[in-house]
């Protein structure tokens, strides 16, 4: 069955964006309402969404077990469910250590609904033929951020940010968590997973992967892809003042990036035929280094942060479909949840901590020091990327 045609992956690509607007972008949306209404500063706060984010990272590797043995429905399920009831939990603290603890669990949801685990499920689910579905749900779920600002925004303007809470964890439970049950079974035409793991096997696969450098060459390439777009989010609008970028200007490039993710999706599906999905991931890391070029040069020309955002917008767009695909096609199929999960750890640990190595860069150098780390880090990325592209191919993966 085509994926257009096919309701369950409609209703994966609905429940993702409900839970990435509710758990991800939700903390974003609020941080100046939370600065306000509990008195803590930036950093104090933003503690929250780093913890949050290691831990999805810590716990990547044994969820991709659970989808190698068969749980991946029960696992999306559930995470929705835990994530929601988290969002209600955040509405009554009224302390920075409890407000991190509902952060650090809401950490563990996402590590089990988000794209990682979704992503893997559905290699394991479908093998050669996840790459379609993968791409519609990142098409659809690529408005998340245009969901949840406004939304979150115009619900705390009306009544306060907690009734802006419970209509995320509404939205998590009682649609998100239903949507992932309904899209997460079988039917008779589903191909056959052949390399399901009911038996504990994916570790003993993920072991063999580990011990191949093209593993860690690949885990490296896509944590510099993190380390650059993570700092890129967290500090382009104080990069652009202090380049003297106009504000006006400089928040409408912000409020691109997402839908510019989107246009590089639809981009790769028009020509991966031509290209293949290795060669379109090796260019989204030479288009983000470009971006960067191109950002230094904005305090000149200003109109070339639109330029940037293009380029930057769309080449990390791309990689949400490029990573696990390339992923299987370079380290096979068997154990993929396992590998995957294994994969997201060092990426999601890199998004992490990206916004505290921006700081420490800009504090060093300022903002011309940053921006030369978002293109040699995205180089060194490349050339990782490269690496296990040849080692891979030399050394095939068996299947």
């Amino acid at each position: 069955m085509n994926v257009r045609s096919d309701p369950r992956i409609w209703c994966l690509a609905v429940a993702e964006t409900l839970v990435w607007a509710g758990f991800y972008y939700f903390f974003p949306a609020m941080l100046l309402r939370w600065e306000a209404s509990f008195g803590w500063s930036k950093a104090e706060i933003t503690l929250a969404a780093t913890l949050a984010l290691l831990i999805s990272a810590f716990v990547a590797p044994r969820f991709g077990g659970l989808i190698d043995r068969g749980h991946g429905r029960a696992l999306l399920t559930g995470s929705a469910v835990l994530g929601g009831i988290m969002l209600g939990v955040l509405t009554q603290v009224d302390s920075r250590p409890a407000f991190i603890a509902v952060w650090i669990v809401l950490g563990v949801a996402m590590g089990g609904c988000l794209y990682e685990p979704c992503f893997a499920f559905l290699t394991h689910r479908r093998g050669v033929q996840a790459k379609s579905a993968i791409t519609l749900i990142t098409l659809v779920a690529g408005f998340a951020g245009t969901v949840s600002f406004p939304l979150a925004n115009v619900i705390a303007a009306a009544v306060d940010w907690r009734a802006a809470a419970w209509t995320f964890a509404a939205l998590a439970i009682l649609v998100a968590a239903p949507l992932f049950w309904i899209g997460g079974r079988r039917a008779a035409h589903d191909p056959e997973p052949t390399f399901a793991d009911r038996n504990g096997g994916g570790r003993a696969v993920l072991r063999g992967r580990m011990r191949r450098p093209a593993f860690w060459l690949l885990a490296a390439g896509f944590a510099m892809i993190a380390l650059n777009h993570g700092m890129v989010v967290n500090h382009l609008l104080p990069l652009l003042d202090e380049r003297g970028v106009p504000a006006a200007l400089a928040v409408l490039a912000v409020s691109l990036i997402g839908p510019m993710q989107v246009v590089g999706r639809v981009v790769m599906i028009a020509t991966e035929r031509h290209l293949g999905m290795v060669t379109i991931c090796g260019v989204t890391f030479l288009m983000m280094a470009l971006a960067g070029g191109v950002l230094g040069a904005a305090a000149s020309l200003p109109l070339l942060v639109y330029v940037f955002v293009a380029l930057q917008g769309s080449g990390y767009g791309v990689t949400s479909i490029t990573r696990p695909v390339v992923t299987a096609e370079l380290l096979g199929r068997r154990g993929f949840g396992a590998v995957s999960g294994a994969l997201a750890l060092p990426f999601v640990a890199a998004t992490a901590l990206s916004p505290s190595a921006g700081s420490l860069i800009w504090s060093w150098g300022g903002y011309d020091a940053v921006i030369a780390a978002l293109v040699i880090t995205v180089l060194f990325g490349f050339l990782c990327f490269v690496g296990a592209v040849r080692l891979a191919r030399l050394h095939p993966p068996e299947e």
